[in-house]
């Protein structure tokens, strides 16, 4: 008679990395000051210092993420300032 094998455990679930939703201001340069918020009834994602009060407001989707809307905000300022 043969012994049963007992089933191994699953591996412990790994928690998902946490992205960032503070940023550098690249205007003032003030660590952690730029904040977003996403408004998912609208799809606005808005961007703002709260040091020197810079803003910025751009549509998003359902798989926009606070770090999208600040990259994209980053894009833009470069764009402006190469024209």
């Amino acid at each position: 008679m043969g012994k049963r094998k007992s089933s191994a455990k699953p591996p412990p679930k790994k928690a998902r990395p946490k992205l960032e939703t503070t940023f550098a201001c690249p205007f003032c340069n003030a660590d952690k000051s730029v904040s977003c918020e996403l408004d998912r009834e609208t799809n606005v994602g808005a961007v703002k210092c709260s040091q020197c009060k810079a803003a910025w407001t751009t549509k998003i989707h359902q798989l926009s993420e606070p770090i999208d809307v600040y990259s994209e905000w980053i894009d833009a300022c470069e764009e402006e300032n190469a024209s």
